[in-house]
C-alpha cells in the first residue's frame, strides 16, 4: 500500500526529524548526514540537527541533491533465522534489506527480531505510522509460535501469564496457549502487548526452558499466512488500517 505523506508548510520540525518524516532515511542517519555537513536548508549548510524547517517549504538538500516528500509505503517480510534486522553491518552478514525488491524507498524496521529468530517483520517509510504502532498505549499485540525443549504443563503457561523475574524486571506474556506437543518439546503460542529485548527468550530462560525455534506470524490484524521465508510483499490498505485501529490476529 502507498499514500501520499502530509505536509505542514507551517510546522517547524527539527532537520533530521524533517528528513525522516519524508520519508529519505531514518532520524539517527540524518543526524550523521548533518554533522557531516552534507546537508543545506535553502542553501545553507547546517549542521544543527534540531534546525528548523517547514516540510514542503524550505528547500532541502543532500549530498548535492534536493529531497522532496516521498509516497509513503508499507512492507512486510517473512524474515529467516540468520538474517539480521539492520541496514548494514559491519562484518558484512545478510540483512532484511537483501529480501525487499530493489527500487523500494527506504524503510525502517517497526519493531525488531533478532538474528536467531524468524517470521513476520513490518518495515516502513511513515516513521509517526511506525512511532504510533509500537508506542506501549498502542496495545497493538504480537503473535509469537514458539518450540520449546520441554513437555510445557499448565504450570509454565500459567507462570508465563502471571510473569517472570529476570534479570530484575517482571515479564509476562499476555496469553500463552497450547499449539501442539511431541515426545520431548512442544509448541506454544505467546502473545505479548508489549515487547521487551528478547522477552520471549528471557521467560523462557527463567523457567529454566530452551527455546529451539521462535517465529512470529501475528501483529495486530496482520498475519504472516502463507508468506514463503524470504519473501516481500506489501500491506494491504486494510492491513495498514487495522494496524491503525489496533484489532488483533486470532490465529
Amino acid at each position: 500500500m502507498r499514500r501520499r505523506g502530509a505536509t505542514d508548510a507551517e510546522k517547524k520540525v527539527g532537520l533530521a526529524r524533517a528528513l525522516s518524516k519524508m520519508g529519505f532515511c531514518s532520524r539517527s542517519d540524518a543526524a550523521e548526514k548533518i554533522r557531516a555537513g552534507l546537508v543545506k536548508v535553502n542553501g545553507v549548510v547546517r549542521r544543527d540537527i534540531e534546525t528548523p524547517v517547514r516540510v514542503g517549504r524550505d528547500k532541502i538538500e543532500v549530498d548535492g541533491r534536493g529531497v522532496a516528500a516521498k509516497e509513503f509505503v508499507y512492507w512486510m517480510v517473512n524474515k529467516p533465522r540468520g538474517i539480521l534486522t539492520t541496514a548494514e553491518d559491519e562484518k558484512g552478514r545478510e540483512t532484511v534489506y537483501a529480501l525487499l525488491p530493489k527500487g523500494v524507498p527506504w524503510m525502517g524496521p517497526v519493531g525488531r527480531l533478532d538474528k536467531a529468530s524468524e517470521g513476520l517483520l513490518i518495515l516502513t517509510n511513515d516513521t509517526e505510522w511506525a512511532a504510533r504502532i509500537t508506542a506501549p498505549e498502542s496495545h497493538v499485540e504480537k503473535t509469537y509460535a514458539v518450540q520449546i525443549g520441554a513437555v510445557a504443563d499448565e504450570t509454565l503457561l500459567a507462570k508465563l501469564e502471571a510473569g517472570v523475574m529476570e534479570g530484575g524486571e517482571s515479564l509476562r506474556a499476555t496469553r500463552a496457549t497450547f499449539l501442539r506437543a511431541g515426545k520431548k518439546n512442544t509448541w506454544i503460542e505467546i502473545v505479548l502487548e508489549e515487547g521487551r529485548n528478547r522477552q520471549i527468550r528471557r521467560m523462557l530462560e527463567g523457567c529454566g526452558v530452551g527455546v529451539l525455534r521462535l517465529i512470529r506470524v501475528g501483529i495486530g490484524g496482520v498475519e504472516l499466512g502463507e508468506l514463503k521465508k524470504g519473501g516481500a510483499r506489501e500491506l494491504t490498505r486494510n492491513e495498514v488500517q487495522m494496524l491503525d485501529r489496533g484489532e488483533h490476529f486470532r490465529g
